[in-house]
């Protein structure tokens, strides 16, 4: 069943009175209402044009939150085979809100690292809605030691509202893995490509996102801080998110105007929830043309241009 957010209540109007008309003609095969339904769909497809074609800030957000939209569950069982997930961090315990392992790529052997959020109750609360411990961070970075030793190329999804901040998790260092984690990245001496399917919140997020080419996907967010928490600290009053979100620039358009970003990945007319193989399958050519030219250099070059890639943000503002 079709889930709809609050500003797309014109196209849940049509697209309700298609399943009726269809529901009908199902009941009572006398009655042909293929007439009626093309030219709601014809109109539906004009809505949806029209919406999303002058989406604010904060309805990006509300796309990029999309209960949905594909997930990283969804990315390694599309693009990836062999897919070998591993678990703990040898220190103190096992975090499911990152993922983390071995799998092909379209044949080449990679390592794939990824937040996942889960798509129902049951999967949510195991995987902690995506907001990962400092445990999630020292098995990605374990991942990533692995892959550097190996030579094998890092693949990272990124889909966060932030890392834990729960005391257990401050408790055990979730400051210095986060940190740690984002060193690990920009020290590989193999090609890293990081893309940011959902939200990418603050730390948690950059913690796996510091590759040589970092994409988003069209009606993503990538920010140093929830909208609702950036409310909160300026304004005391989390019901602002909505102007947060606007002044944040939050959005993939914002950030690869200044630089943060290397590329959009387009989706789909509507988001990527109503299309979700045809995102998946654009993020997976975007990763291969990404590797085949990281593939060209020597690690050195790898990672000295990955550093001065970042060093470079801001510069020219």
């Amino acid at each position: 069943m079709q889930t709809y957010l609050d500003f797309e209540k014109p196209i849940a109007d049509l697209e309700g009175k298609i399943h009726e008309l269809k529901k009908l003609a199902t009941e009572d095969e006398s009655i042909d209402t293929s007439d009626e339904i093309g030219r709601l769909e014809i109109r539906v497809r004009e809505a949806i044009q029209d919406i999303y074609s002058k989406l604010t800030a904060w309805q990006k957000t509300q796309v990029a939150r999309h209960p949905q939209r594909p997930h990283f569950v969804d990315y390694a069982a599309s693009l990836f085979t062999e897919f070998t997930p591993l678990a703990g961090d040898r220190t103190f315990g096992e975090d499911a809100a990152i993922q983390a392992g071995l799998a092909r790529f379209r044949g080449q052997p990679v390592a794939l690292i990824g937040q996942e959020k889960g798509h129902d109750t049951k999967t949510r609360i195991k995987h902690n809605f995506g907001s990962a411990r400092p445990e999630g961070y020292r098995k990605a970075m374990r991942v990533m030691e692995m892959a550097d030793r190996f030579g094998l190329p890092v693949v990272s999804l990124i889909d966060t509202a932030g890392a834990y901040p729960g005391v257990g998790a401050e408790e055990r260092g979730q400051a210095e893995a986060i940190a740690r984690s984002t060193e690990m990245c920009l020290g590989l001496k193999v090609p890293m490509v990081s893309i940011v399917i959902g939200e990418g919140g603050s730390g948690g997020a950059i913690a796996i996102a510091t590759g040589n080419k970092v994409y988003m996907l069209e009606h993503s967010i990538y920010s140093v801080i929830s909208p609702e928490g950036a409310a909160s600290i300026l304004w005391r009053d989390s019901t602002r998110a909505r102007e947060a979100a606007t002044n944040m620039k939050i959005t993939a358009e914002d950030l690869k105007g200044l630089g943060v970003i290397d590329e959009i990945i387009a989706e789909p007319l509507g988001g990527a929830h109503r299309e979700p193989e045809t995102v998946i399958n654009a993020a997976g050519n975007v990763i291969e043309k990404a590797l085949a030219e990281l593939g060209q250099l020597s690690g050195e070059e790898v990672r000295n241009a990955r550093r001065q890639k970042f060093l470079a943000i801001g510069r020219n503002l």
